[in-house]
């Protein structure tokens, strides 16, 4: 369902050269997977026989009986669809090959031999076999050649294959272990080709450190490729004669560990995942060079299975309820920091540029305002620039609370910027008398006097200062368009217009924890840290209407929207990947189970996008302000759409 179809990667217990033994717990192991809805099932290189067999490739009773026990699994799973791969020796066209075996419905589909042999130090492969280099490329008209094998007869030569599922085709790339560590790894041209997971089938030895570096290669290999790896590796039974294997685990998507197994397992290994294919193939469409290239020839060669099944649990995938969000609180700390050095650097340039001598910004004791004040505090540190220098501007309305201009104050104090106060309310009605408006007709108008009243503060005031105007808004509400237009909808620099409304709450939160770390005296760190966590605490609102009758704010945003995260949840779906709405609401009633019904989680969805499909009209003539993620919404970015695009076929 929606794309997932799930992955095992095995690694067996075996006993070297003992093909009987080890059949049957192929078998069983297979059998397992199968059991727990596996498509697609690797093994490890030469799993048939053991990888480390030697010199005892060369005798016939090894290659025979190889053979036979791989008609033994066809044959144990001939009434299922579910796709197997296993190592072994072949003979083909009078050379001895290390050839990865593919099996579907009691059939051998394809064979794929090892390209790139290891020959030094501890691996002597060239002493057994032969490299398949030549054999991959075909014959003089581009299809793959056949080889004769026993009890199969004619079978496709190919590292590449197609499946049919239901509803995705999975294209497959292969590679066998020492193809993956070479300069240019051949599931690059296989990916370019087209194929969405690449499967290798492995027997690589464990030394100090290894394991890392093998881990980073997987990942970054299936972030080049824009694919799924799935990485079975040969474990502790193979021969300690000289080395010894962990049996390595793993399955990557798109440059992310999803799946992997400790090491120095000695019982068999199964690890499952559920790999979103869809995804990669819609990532394709937006991102990288694969547009550019012909894979006319490689796809002349390919083998093709029949259908297999997707998946509809995600028992084997985690999905995060906060995308945006780094899940460990270490990369937390590492992207926040990160995004406030590009923040700065951004704001930075733009000061220097426009020579501005003043940085002014509308500061309303809310999230974004504080977030944006403390990158241009930090800026300020950064150009050498005294704290008061920067204008911080609050403007009560009649939705303005205690708390929030108290907050405000109190931020713009601690860190020394000139706060000035201009009250709004006596402008606004004015304006509501100037254009025949009942101030106590609680309407959009009303709003939106109040949040154009305060624009034209700021921007005359910036004229007045030398200044620029400093943005404040934030992704999540250019996603939603919940800005008035050429109001806060406006500025000079919007610093904080790649950050999500998730993403801004961690920031702030982070900035809090670091507070020693800006200020170099304690107690005003202590005092700024405790203001910023109740900023944290107070309900985001625009505080356009008036305050309930405790002074507590009435308007709140997540009320009337649904909460931020599921919105972003969405944002980030429905933008990086293309998910259509069926699969973001499938999504997100698994990340979000137990938080919110899926009545919550459909109304949310149907706000989000209606918002996003109607509001355009704002991203299109949005403010400057830096790219910090993977995305953006700005129109000379990330995101260009007609503000008149219809919705309708994408409202449940």
């Amino acid at each position: 369902m929606f794309g997932f179809y799930r992955f095992a990667s095995v690694c067996p217990t075996l006993k070297i050269a003992n093909i009987a033994y080890n059949t049957d717990e192929i078998i069983r192991c297979a059998t397992e997977a199968v059991k727990n809805s596996a498509c697609f099932v690797v093994f490890p290189e030469l799993c048939i026989t053991g990888y480390t067999c030697s010199d005892l490739f060369h005798q016939e009773l090894l290659l025979q009986k190889s053979l036979e026990a791989l008609q033994r699994i066809a044959d144990a799973f001939a009434d299922s669809d579910v796709v197997i791969a296993v190592g072994l020796p072949l003979r083909m066209f009078g050379g001895l090959y290390n050839c990865g075996a593919f099996l579907q419905k009691g059939k051998l589909v394809a064979v794929t031999p090892k390209i790139h042999l290891p020959n030094q130090r501890e691996f002597y492969e060239k002493r057994h076999f032969s490299s398949g280099r030549d054999l991959l490329r075909g014959g003089v008209d581009g299809s793959a050649l056949r080889c004769h094998l026993d009890y199969f007869g004619d079978v496709p030569v190919t590292n590449f294959f197609t499946v049919k599922g239901n509803g995705s085709e999975i294209r497959v790339g292969v590679e066998l272990c020492e193809d993956l560590w070479t300069a240019v790894p051949p599931s690059g041209e296989l990916a370019l080709a087209g194929a969405n997971v690449i499967v290798n089938l492995s027997a690589s030895d464990a030394l100090v450190g290894k394991r890392d570096y093998r881990r980073n290669l997987v990942m970054s290999q299936s972030a080049r490729c824009m694919a799924a790896y799935v990485y079975a590796s040969a474990g502790v039974y193979e021969s300690t004669t000289d080395m010894v294997f962990s049996g390595h685990l793993m399955v990557a998507e798109n440059g992310m560990m999803i799946a992997e197994n400790k090491p120095f397992c000695r019982e068999s290994a199964i690890i499952y995942a559920d790999v979103d294919v869809d995804r990669m193939n819609m990532l394709r469409l937006s991102e990288g060079s694969f547009q550019d290239f012909d894979g006319r020839s490689v796809y002349a060669r390919a083998a093709s299975f029949e259908g297999i099944r997707s998946t509809d649990s995600l028992k084997y995938r985690f999905v995060s309820p906060t995308p945006f969000v780094p899940a460990s609180i270490e990369t937390r700390d590492k992207s926040c920091t990160e995004i406030f050095n590009i923040q700065c650097a951004g704001l930075a340039k733009r000061l220097e540029e426009s020579l501005s001598a003043r940085a002014v910004i509308g500061l309303s004791g809310g999230l974004d305002s504080t977030l944006a004040l403390l990158v241009v505090a930090e800026t300020f540190k950064l150009l050498k620039r005294p704290a008061n220098q920067i204008l911080a501007l609050t403007m009560p309305g009649f939705g303005t609370t205690k708390r929030t201009h108290d907050n405000a104050a109190s931020l713009a104090k601690l860190l020394g910027v000139e706060l000035r106060t201009v009250d709004i309310r006596k402008a606004c009605l004015q304006h509501f008398t100037d254009i025949g408006h009942d101030p106590e007709k609680l309407d959009v108008t009303y709003e939106n006097v109040q949040a154009r009243e305060r624009t034209q503060i700021l921007m005359d005031i910036a004229n007045n200062e030398h200044g620029i105007v400093i943005g404040t808004g934030d992704l999540s509400e250019i996603a939603l368009g919940w800005s008035t237009y050429n109001a806060d909808h406006m500025s000079m620099y919007a610093v904080n217009c790649d950050i999500p409304k998730t993403l801004v709450r961690h920031a702030v939160n982070w900035y809090a924890d670091h507070a020693r770390k800006f200020s170099a005296d304690e107690e005003k760190a202590a005092e700024l840290a405790s203001v910023l966590r109740d900023i944290l605490d107070t309900p985001v609102s625009p505080e356009l209407l008036p305050a309930d009758s405790h002074g507590q704010i009435a308007q709140k945003t997540e009320s009337i929207l649904g909460a931020y995260e599921i919105h972003d949840f969405y944002l980030y779906h429905f933008a990086k990947y293309g998910a259509p709405p069926q699969k973001l609401l499938f999504l997100a009633n698994y990340a979000f189970a137990g938080k919110y019904t899926e009545e919550e989680l459909q109304k949310a969805l149907k706000v989000f996008v209606r918002r996003f499909f109607t509001q355009q009209f704002k991203r299109s003539c949005i403010p400057d302000g830096p790219k910090v993620g993977t995305i953006s919404l700005s129109p000379r970015a990330d995101w260009r759409m007609p503000s008149d695009a219809s919705c309708d076929d994408w409202m449940l």
